[in-house]
């Protein structure tokens, strides 16, 4: 296994961009996350003795993400890889046949929920095709709570790659876990009495966030942000927003609006952002700033009490 290569020649491939991305070269632990929210939690974890890299560019939508062979050679030369089975073939397959024996899945830390419920407001008899359905919804971390437990194992993994920093990992990931808590108990707060529960979408990214406190998803397409809804979706979807007295169509920051803006004329509402967090648009932003700014967002949209 090239991760077993000895010391020497691991430096050598290091220096000369051969290896992965830090590969022990600047003697931190190297770490390879396939996403925005698991580089987040590994980089608040692991501190400044850990060199964090991420599969998935700034900005780029990371369902559909394909690995060249640098990135492949990052994950056979990591001390821990940190994925989500199911969310992004190419990583699962690289993780499978370069990575499993340091490999670390947020899905085994935690209870995923269903895509086919995803969408927690269907009619019986109303013709709903979801484009995705299979397996289970990947959008875990929009529930603090969630990735506060991922977090919690995350440096358990780095403790077993790093005894020598295993009580640093413990406490920053401790830290971390108090800190989702505390956005947890302001999500409560902020949504615990609302003129509206319906949360309209784009696609079906929000069944963590709805299922935590207590809204009913309406999602336009399914868990794929790319799918087309039916004519028939749409207008199902229109009736439903209607009936509720929808003022706010919400869509994200990485897939087109139009699906949206065509609900929101039909329907008489406006469009706003809630961002699903898959990855990040603002290089001053993090996972903190955009979860308040989509509570700000869904207070406002729901009529909320502040």
């Amino acid at each position: 296994m090239m991760r077993r290569l000895v010391p020497a020649l691991a430096l050598l491939l290091a220096l000369s961009g051969c290896g992965g991305a830090s590969a022990g070269a600047d003697g931190k632990l190297s770490v390879v996350t396939a996403f925005y929210p698991l580089q987040f939690i590994s980089e608040r974890v692991g501190g400044d003795v850990v060199s964090v890299s991420n599969l998935t560019k700034a900005g780029a939508e990371p369902h559909d993400v394909e690995l060249n062979a640098r990135q492949v050679g990052e994950i056979t030369d990591a001390d821990l890889v940190v994925y989500l089975s199911g969310f992004q073939p190419a990583v699962d397959d690289a993780v499978k046949q370069n990575g499993s024996g340091h490999a670390f899945d947020a899905a085994s830390a935690i209870t995923m929920l269903s895509a086919d419920s995803a969408d927690s407001h269907s009619h019986e008899g109303e013709e709903h095709v979801e484009e995705s359905t299979s397996g289970t919804d990947p959008h875990f971390w929009l529930d603090p709570t969630r990735l506060a437990t991922v977090a919690e194992q995350v440096g358990k993994k780095l403790a077993e790659a790093d005894p020598e920093h295993a009580a640093d990992f413990t406490a920053r990931a401790a830290a971390l876990s108090t800190e989702l808590k505390t956005l947890d108990g302001e999500f409560s707060t902020g949504l615990k009495t609302c003129e509206r529960r319906e949360l309209v979408t784009s696609h079906t990214a929000f069944h963590y966030l709805a299922d935590r406190y207590d809204l009913t998803q309406i999602g336009i397409t399914g868990i794929d942000p790319e799918a087309e809804p039916s004519p028939q979706r749409l207008a199902a979807v229109a009736e439903e927003a209607k009936e509720h007295g929808t003022t706010t169509i919400f869509f994200e920051t990485l897939v087109s609006p139009k699906v949206a803006e065509t609900l929101a004329r039909e329907v008489g509402a406006q469009t706003a952002v809630l961002d699903p967090l898959e990855g990040l648009t603002d290089e001053n932003a993090d996972y903190f700033s955009v979860m308040r700014a989509n509570l700000v967002a869904l207070t406002k949209a729901l009529g909320c009490d502040s």
